[in-house]
């Protein structure tokens, strides 16, 4: 087989600021979504807001087509009040009052494909307001959200009623509910806000999301926090009748981190040795080797469920085999849709006896929305070496999917991760593998915990560790990590050992294979 190609895996999924020619497509899309005559804008519309602040209006693409929007301008909202109505506040759609010296982020509109809905396309709508909000230092987004289920209950409920009940959640309302699930809370009651909105009997929400690090001293040059959750598996290997069964027990992980807006979440390595149950295999060389049949599954399964729950995603390792030679490696799901890979490059001698195992010959660190980060794969972390090149090169955190035969073996991976947090000053993330396949003929034994790391200083844990789980227990681990901290900690911690290097008395030389992937 040659070398494994994602290229057609790659559905790639991207949010951006809205261009003249995304008009048409976009006023389509908004009839389409919105349903209701009189709602959506019209291309005159969208014509302004790109005019008058082309910053503050974003689109979703996704493989090519738009599939989602959002429009915004900043105010003073003091200057129009609680009781404003949707034609006041954004200029009868225009936004020719849009105030750059203001203080908030206002959206007028916010639409998705119906067809496409479950791939988060609100959520990073949201999301990329609150990144402007913070970029512009605003003090808060706010907007008139709709109420769609209103004229239901209308005969029973007041509107404040509506809203309380809908947020016991007694009742259901699509809008309401997403949007407080997206960290935006209810200010109040706007009456004849939308002429237009029968279901919402012209009524909506004030919402607002409140933006916690707005300062008004612009003299301070730095923000106060750049928070990544980070969540971390500890994977059971246990018996599977189909592909299906390994991947309704990865997507639950995956969602439940999507659940907690985990940015991260990483799996172990060599998790598809589950997949050996759905073979009878005895020769640890041909197990390793079928195990490459499902090689397309499992790529397109992890990437779908990148794009799918908006998370970003190291799905531990699998084996490949290209062109003749098989190789254990990790892949990198980004919630973009792009598709990244990071060879092993220290081969234990059991993986080399048993398996037949090829090592890699480059290192890699990878951009991604939160940050450069790299991938060292189990035994590949007892190498300081490959931490210090990807600290050299920008990364701010290492991943290391591992699986361990025993205590010894885990505890060599913990203490080498903390090592190269403490040398490096970067944060490490670590995966295991827990149970056994018993029912699979010589397989390993697993012993496992999943945690994160931290430099040992002040501004961190005393003992490095921010998360960590309970051994050789399927669970979840979820930590949060402050990469605007680690920054200035490098500056100005109790040690600073990158700034104290001697690059007159040794160094590393870096061979052309590795490098940053853009």
């Amino acid at each position: 087989m040659s070398k494994v190609e994602v290229a057609k895996f790659e559905k790639k999924i991207t949010v951006r600021q809205m261009r003249k020619e995304d008009i048409d497509e976009i006023v389509e899309l908004a009839n389409l979504s919105f349903g209701i005559p009189g709602v959506a804008f019209e291309r005159e519309h969208y014509e302004s807001h790109i005019r008058i602040f082309p910053e503050g209006q974003f689109c979703v693409e996704y493989d090519g087509k738009i599939v989602g929007s959002c429009s915004s301008l900043i105010v003073n909202f003091d200057e129009y009040g609680e009781e404003h109505t949707f034609d006041e506040i954004c200029g009868n759609g225009y936004i020719e009052n849009h105030n750059p010296n203001g203080e908030n982020l206002y959206g007028i509109d916010v639409v998705v494909h119906p067809d496409y809905q479950g791939l988060k396309i609100g959520r990073r709508l949201y999301e990329a307001r609150r990144k402007l909000c913070r970029q512009l230092n605003l003090k808060s987004i706010l907007f008139g959200g709709r109420m769609p289920n209103y004229h239901k209950y209308a005969d029973k409920l007041t509107p404040q009623e509506y809203v309380e009940q809908v947020l016991k959640r007694n009742i259901y309302d699509p809008v309401i509910t997403f949007q407080t699930m997206n960290g935006f809370v209810v200010r109040g009651i706007l009456p004849n806000y939308l002429p237009h909105d029968k279901e919402s009997l012209k009524y909506a929400t004030l919402m607002e999301w409140r933006n916690e690090e707005y300062r008004p001293d612009l003299s301070l040059d730095y923000r106060r926090s750049l928070p990544v959750r980070i969540a971390s598996v500890q994977f059971r290997l246990k018996q599977i009748t189909s592909f299906d069964d390994f991947a309704a027990q990865c997507e639950y992980f995956v969602r439940s981190a999507s659940n907690v807006r985990a940015d991260f979440i990483v799996f172990p390595e060599a998790m598809t040795l589950q997949l050996l149950s759905l073979e009878n295999e005895k020769v640890p060389s041909r197990q390793v080797r079928k195990l490459t049949r499902y090689t397309e599954n499992y790529v397109q399964l992890f990437s779908e469920m990148a794009v799918k729950y908006d998370i970003n995603i190291v799905g531990g390792t699998h084996f490949v085999e290209e062109n003749g030679s098989l190789y254990n490696v990790a892949f990198l799901f980004q919630r973009d849709g792009t598709i990244d890979k990071q060879y092993k490059l220290h081969i234990p001698w059991n993986e080399r006896k048993w398996w037949g195992v090829q090592p890699g010959d480059g290192l890699r660190v990878f951009e991604t929305d939160c940050g450069k980060v790299a991938i060292l794969i189990g035994y590949d972390i007892q190498f300081p070496e490959l931490g210090r090149m990807a600290a050299e090169q920008g990364a701010n955190i290492l991943f290391t999917p591992f699986s361990a035969e025993d205590e010894q073996g885990y505890m060599r991976v913990r203490y080498c991760a903390l090592a190269r947090s403490v040398e490096n000053e970067l944060f490490t993330v670590v995966a295991g593998t827990v149970g056994h396949l018993s029912h699979v003929p010589q397989t390993p034994t697993q012993f496992g915990l999943s945690a994160v790391f931290s430099p040992c200083d002040y501004a961190f844990a005393g003992n490095g560790v921010i998360a960590e789980g309970q051994p050789n227990s399927e669970a979840m681990v979820v930590g949060d990590i402050d990469l605007e901290r680690l920054c200035r900690n490098r500056e100005t911690g109790s040690v600073t050992p990158l700034k104290d290097r001697r690059p007159h008395i040794y160094r590393l030389d870096e061979t052309e294979k590795s490098g940053v992937v853009q």
